[in-house]
């Protein structure tokens, strides 16, 4: 990985940028300027979801952008209350409109939920045979959720994007995954700036002139993890894209991986039933 736009094969073919910009939480024109700022930064790929209530304005800034629609890579997620076969179908028509897109790269069932992610899963199938969708995976599933999923399924996950990070490395669901060639995507890559001031990330940053989360990052994409960070601010945005010339080596790829507490800062997928 020595650029932004390097990509990983997804398991159905597709090529997804290892690196790419996240927009939970941002709303408004706040969130059109920070993904007109991550396109124009080299940013191809960018998240976001049916609930962050931005869809609108990241298709608006990713129509200004100018950039070829076959280079870009927009992810966007079902929320849990549209789960279940037909409002899906609905539900990814409605996400579909508000970003002014002809087809969505990657489309994930947010949550797993209770008992409906299979009927849901049927319809994410029908989407993805007709072309609607490039790719299609989930989110927040544990091993549990993914191994009910297969025992309905015609079509594996190309993606299952969970909460990782230093401090939550999830070893077991990365093996597990790795294992079924589904690619993990880590959300809160930067544990939200908790580990800002961590001497180990520190040390490995001086060495390299680098931050914290520059070698947090870093660090993701070379232990095969595709991440996507998010900020509003310009000179974070661009500098969090600012790690690709730099290479840590094999010790300090361990020395932040024994960071790891199992440490969540957000909700555990079994407390969230629905």
């Amino acid at each position: 990985m020595k650029h932004i736009t390097d990509t990983v094969t997804l398991n159905n073919g597709v090529q997804m940028p290892w690196f790419g910009f996240g927009t939970y939480k941002a709303q408004g024109n706040e969130v059109e300027k920070a993904v007109e700022v991550a396109l124009q930064a080299g940013y191809r790929s960018i998240d976001t979801a049916a609930i962050y209530g931005n869809e609108e304005e990241v298709g608006r800034a990713i129509a200004a952008s100018g950039i070829n629609r076959e280079e870009l890579f927009v992810t966007t997620k079902l929320w849990n209350d549209d789960q279940g076969y037909d409002s899906t179908l609905r539900a990814f028509e409605e996400s579909l409109k508000r970003l002014h897109l002809d087809f969505i790269d990657l489309y994930l069932i947010h949550w797993p939920g209770k008992d409906k992610y299979t009927e849901t899963w049927r319809a994410f199938e029908k989407l993805y045979e007709e072309g609607r969708v490039r790719a299609i995976g989930v989110s927040n599933f544990h091993i549990h959720h993914l191994e009910e999923l297969a025992k309905s399924s015609h079509i594996a996950p190309a993606v299952n994007q969970v909460e990782l990070h230093p401090r939550f490395i999830q070893k077991e669901l990365r093996d597990y995954c790795s294992l079924k060639s589904i690619q993990i995507e880590a959300w809160a890559p930067l544990m939200k700036g908790k580990l800002n001031d961590n001497e180990t990330l520190i040390s490995i940053g001086n060495k390299y002139g680098k931050t914290p989360s520059q070698v947090i990052l870093r660090w993701n994409i070379q232990s095969g993890i595709v991440t996507i960070p998010k900020s509003v601010t310009p000179s974070r945005i661009i500098e969090n894209a600012n790690i690709f010339d730099f290479v840590l080596t094999e010790e300090e790829l361990n020395q932040i991986t024994s960071l790891n507490k199992n440490e969540r800062i957000g909700r555990n997928p079994e407390e969230v039933l629905f």
